[in-house]
């Protein structure tokens, strides 16, 4: 029986923009089969949410606290929301 799927809705914080953290995003959500979207806020946050498995959907997370090689994660906050059934990963504007 598949378990059901979550959604988180995630903060991450610190030097997360401009060092390709949303397409690396991407690629990392898709190579571990979440769904979902990333962007960047004005505040220089990203901002992601990830739906799918439990367990994929927790190494995205964790992920997001390494980020890729020149990112400089200094927090990651995150809340549970109902799963919408999103259908791809992309990058929201």
């Amino acid at each position: 029986m598949k378990t059901a799927d979550v959604r988180r809705h995630v903060w991450i914080d610190g030097v997360v923009q401009g060092v390709f953290f949303r397409v690396s995003t991407i690629k990392t959500a898709q190579r571990i089969g979440v769904t979902g979207w990333v962007r960047n806020l004005p505040d220089g946050r990203v901002e992601a949410v990830f739906e799918g498995d439990p367990e994929a959907v927790a190494t995205a997370i964790r992920w997001c606290g390494v980020g890729p090689e020149h990112a400089v994660v200094e927090s990651v906050d995150s809340i549970s929301e109902e799963p919408e059934g999103l259908a791809s990963f992309a990058m929201k504007h």
